[in-house]
């Protein structure tokens, strides 16, 4: 993509960044997530081939995907150490922004009982940013928590809520100088779904009626959490991560009207209705598009991430488009993103998404800023290590960085627009 083929829409304050979560980068983490990947290593281990050899990548990563190791975090890619490092290759990128996060399990890693370490870490991590000149986006929560909340059923009970919210209003004490952006929740509808429906994450829930049930508790934490952080720090922005899908018809017919209408409604906005007061800008995580004909998704498939998942990262400008005319709160693309081992799409995927932003910017869209997923290759989540989103290639082994080529375009890419904006 180049500036002088295109014209930017993009502002000087535009933000562009890349994402990282805590468990999934630091390393070293106790939590509920840690205790469930040793418990259920070996039995993924052995699913894996069933899970995944369809995938073209198979073959590439047979050796690791059918390890238990591979579903074990462990030391993951050492952020928690290593943090200097990253966010110097982050300020060689130039980026503006690096959404990041707090774990709750190191703040509170007992019940009631505030670990002054590791704020004093954020301290440090936060002011580190600071001198590269770039701004956290900061996340309060990315789906794992202390164990001992866990052990009291986490957020299947409303009860419980005010375990949170006192978290909240501890950090929001403790670190609230360096919330400029706050994400309070990263994609709630999705946790619920996968822990507590599709058995998929702990605690490997199958029931609706629970799904439905944490949906609507982590609504209400993100509610509280708002005036909390309010309260603290009345000028920061504060928002959550929502997975958004975008629907589209395949043909003229009533049928796939109608359900992709149903589809846009319960996916994208069930959970926003429920906080939709309690926003200053419209967190967007966008990976999928769905051609709706009839009642089924017929995705051409013309291109395959690593992951099997279809992709379509020009639908990200009209589903931005979507939102903000029904919502009309900036939206912040903060994550979006492809698997992709030998980074062959990632190029392709950050043009494509940048041309359809450019394209809503055009049409009156606000949008804010965007944040590719991921900064660095990092521990997805039940796949473990062998699925690669990181604009930067991590040695899980020796824990040596490589800046990818896909980097060094969305490098250039930045800089153009920078040198646009004067």
């Amino acid at each position: 993509m180049s500036e002088r083929r295109v014209q930017f829409h993009f502002t000087k304050k535009f933000m562009w960044g890349a994402s990282i979560s805590t468990h999934q980068v630091e390393g070293g983490n106790y939590n509920q997530w840690s205790v469930w990947e040793l418990e259920t290593a070996k039995r993924r281990a052995l699913d894996a081939e069933d899970q995944y050899g369809h995938l073209s990548i198979w073959p590439n990563v047979k050796s690791d995907a059918s390890m238990p190791h591979n579903y074990v975090s462990g030391d993951a890619c050492d952020h928690f150490n290593l943090y200097e490092q990253d966010f110097k290759l982050a300020q060689q990128i130039g980026l503006d922004v690096v959404r990041c996060g707090i774990e709750w399990s190191r703040i509170e890693p007992e019940e009631g009982e505030f670990n002054e370490e590791a704020i004093t870490h954020y301290i440090k991590y936060f002011n580190s940013l600071k001198a590269k000149g770039i701004k956290p986006v900061v996340t309060l929560w990315h789906w794992s928590v202390p164990v001992w909340f866990a052990q009291k059923g986490g957020f299947l009970k409303q009860r419980n809520i005010k375990y949170f919210t006192r978290y909240v209003k501890h950090i929001s004490e403790k670190l609230g100088v360096h919330f400029n952006y706050v994400i309070t929740l990263n994609e709630p509808t999705v946790y619920a779904v996968m822990s507590y429906h599709e058995r998929r994450w702990p605690p490997e829930g199958v029931s609706k009626i629970q799904t439905l049930r944490v949906m609507l508790n982590l609504a209400k934490a993100h509610n509280k959490s708002y005036k909390i952080i309010k309260k603290a720090r009345p000028s920061t922005k504060i928002g959550l991560a929502h997975n958004c899908a975008y629907f589209y018809t395949g043909d003229d017919s009533i049928i796939s009207k109608a359900v992709v209408w149903i589809c846009h409604r319960f996916s994208n906005e069930f959970f926003v209705n429920r906080v939709k007061r309690r926003q200053d800008f419209f967190g967007l995580n966008y990976y999928f598009a769905n051609k709706i004909c009839g009642t089924r998704v017929h995705n051409d498939n013309k291109a395959i991430n690593d992951l099997g998942w279809d992709m379509q990262p020009d639908k990200v400008g009209p589903l931005a488009g979507q939102l903000y005319k029904k919502y009309r709160l900036p939206i912040l693309i903060t994550e979006s993103g492809v698997a992709d081992m030998k980074d062959q799409y990632r190029k392709w995927w950050i043009t494509e998404s940048v041309k359809a932003l450019n394209l809503a910017l055009k049409n009156n869209t606000s949008i804010i800023g965007y944040i590719h997923w991921s900064l660095l290759d990092n521990f997805e989540w039940a796949e473990g290590f062998w699925p690669r989103f990181g604009l930067i290639e991590v040695d899980y082994k020796t824990k040596k960085r490589k800046v990818r080529e896909s980097a060094k375009f969305y490098a250039r890419l930045i800089k153009a627009v920078h040198d646009h904006n004067g």
